[in-house]
């Protein structure tokens, strides 16, 4: 049974680094996938923040979008997110509505409010960030003003981002942003590829809590799914080694570079079981594409979600890229026969 309406799919990219490859070839990676992307109907193609992680590029996240959108024709480049506690709303302001600019009509601005790092660097970014963190909601209405048009009266402004088109996008990993989503009337985003455990709870409230605003009438909700597709599920199963070790490091704090993949063996699929780990990855879709088929339509039916985002930690670029073409073909199959 398929989904009751045509779903968008969108990518999430941490420009991923990789065991023995450079920043250089990283970021030239994400070029060709957002370049492949806008080619097989992405909707979106979306770059995390992270900080003081080896295996993660993306730290200055605007900077990189403004290097992707520069370098694609029409798919939309976002921050998925922008850590909000992290930054100036102003500064945030000024860098969206210059990329707005820049490029019409294609900039999103996910924000969130988690640090993207371990607490030492979060304060290294910003020492007063947890005073922050509990602004989240009056810094999210600080941007929306800078944004508007009448703020000729106000001592402070960011005027290259007035008037300028940037849809904002609140993004969680529990209920706290569901709520702020909802009474804000803007789209919300769950982290549900890798913190899936409170998801139905998190959309519950912000369908059951939206109040339309000038930004959006009814709910439009996101999320977020891991995938690994191949040819084959036993190739699929070893591509994945790469991100299950990484997916350890990341449970362990021993971060390190993606990993070249290797033969699954008993420990690894012992690690891959580990309940703590199966539930981090309950939503981490690995197989052929009939495999990877059946669980999105799954998920797609249970959350209701208007859009899926997926992000694939893959180490090797034709793998990757032979993964988002695999899922591009099964939404488009999915799409065509809900329409």
């Amino acid at each position: 049974m398929l989904p009751d309406k045509p779903v968008n799919y969108s990518i999430l990219d941490l420009a991923v680094v990789g065991q023995d490859i450079s920043h250089a070839k990283v970021f030239e990676n994400s070029v060709e996938l957002a370049k492949e992307a806008e080619s097989l109907g992405y909707k979106r193609f979306w770059l995390a923040e992270h900080h003081n992680m080896v295996s993660i590029a993306s730290s200055a996240t605007t900077v990189l979008m403004g290097h992707v959108a520069a370098r694609t024709a029409k798919i939309r480049i976002g921050s998925g997110g922008i850590m909000l506690p992290n930054h100036s709303p102003l500064l945030v302001a000024e860098q969206f509505g210059t990329l707005g600019t820049l490029f019409p009509g294609r900039i999103d601005m996910g924000l969130g409010r988690a640090p993207g790092t371990d607490q030492v660097t979060a304060h290294a970014i910003r020492s007063d960030r947890m005073n922050s963190v509990f602004q989240f909601p009056h810094e999210i209405d600080e941007i929306r003003k800078y944004f508007k048009n009448d703020n000729s009266s106000t001592k402070v402004r960011a005027t290259v981002a007035e008037g300028v088109d940037v849809p904002m996008y609140i993004l969680g990993s529990s209920t706290d942003s569901a709520h702020v989503a909802a009474e804000k009337g803007l789209p919300y985003v769950f982290a549900s590829h890798f913190a899936p455990s409170q998801l139905f709870e998190a959309m519950e409230i912000y369908y059951n809590n939206f109040q339309p605003s000038e930004y959006l009438e009814k709910p439009y909700s996101i999320a977020g799914i891991n995938v690994i597709a191949a040819n084959t599920n036993e190739e699929a199963e070893k591509i994945s080694t790469s991100s299950l070790r990484m997916m350890v490091g990341v449970m362990t704090g021993n971060l390190d570079y993606l990993q070249k993949p290797v033969e699954m063996n008993d420990e690894l699929r012992a690690v891959r079981d580990n309940p703590s780990l199966q539930r981090m990855l309950k939503y981490a879709f690995t197989g052929d594409k009939q495999m990877v088929k059946s669980k999105t339509v799954d998920f797609i039916k249970q959350t209701g979600v208007d859009e899926v985002i997926v992000a694939s930690h893959i180490y090797d670029q034709k793998d990757r890229l032979r993964s988002f073409r695999i899922f591009s073909e099964i939404m488009e199959e999915v799409n065509c026969l809900t329409v």
